[in-house]
């Protein structure tokens, strides 16, 4: 790439599409190995994949980050559930990213989520609902830093996304 291409580029990709958002593969996809069937469905959106980790989820981890219903009776349940096997945390970067992929994983009850989204194709429970994902960009702040060090986090090009953005949405 010749350096008028380079700069091009670069003015084309690194732009202000850097809204993050946190999505956590959950046990019940990990037991039924529909890992790459939900990453596949982010990657083919066009977002873009800056943090992925498996990891073992502790209790205080799982308090803070379900703390609007950790109070709750079934709680203990849930924490349970998610303590059963280690989970995929990833990251995901993109225009309005936390808002695209609400829509990707569908609403929370998972029988009742509309065809073609992931829970509505791969799940049917409220809690056994394969993915987590935030619902707001506080949230979604919020809870990439908690699952993620900066240092976990990468930026690099996305050629990509001069095919995924129109250009006045590129920056």
């Amino acid at each position: 790439m010749n350096l008028s291409h380079s700069k091009i580029f670069n003015q084309i990709i690194m732009s202000d599409v850097k809204e993050r958002t946190l999505v956590l593969i959950k046990p019940d996809a990990i037991q039924r190995g529909l890992m790459g069937e939900i990453i596949s469905r982010f990657e083919k959106k066009g977002l873009k994949l800056v943090g992925c980790k498996m990891m073992e989820l502790e209790e205080a981890l799982l308090r803070e980050h379900y703390a609007h219903i950790a109070d709750k009776p079934f709680f203990g349940g849930l924490a349970k559930f998610m303590q059963s096997t280690p989970v995929v945390a990833m990251c995901w970067e993109g225009l309005e990213v936390v808002n695209a992929v609400r829509l990707l994983c569908g609403i929370t009850k998972a029988r009742e989520a509309e065809a073609g989204s992931i829970r509505g194709d791969l799940a049917m429970s409220v809690a056994c609902n394969v993915v987590h994902a935030s619902d707001s960009i506080e949230n979604a702040e919020a809870e990439v830093s908690r699952f993620f060090k900066e240092d976990d986090l990468h930026s690099y090009d996305k050629s990509e996304y001069m095919h995924v953005y129109a250009e006045d949405e590129r920056g």
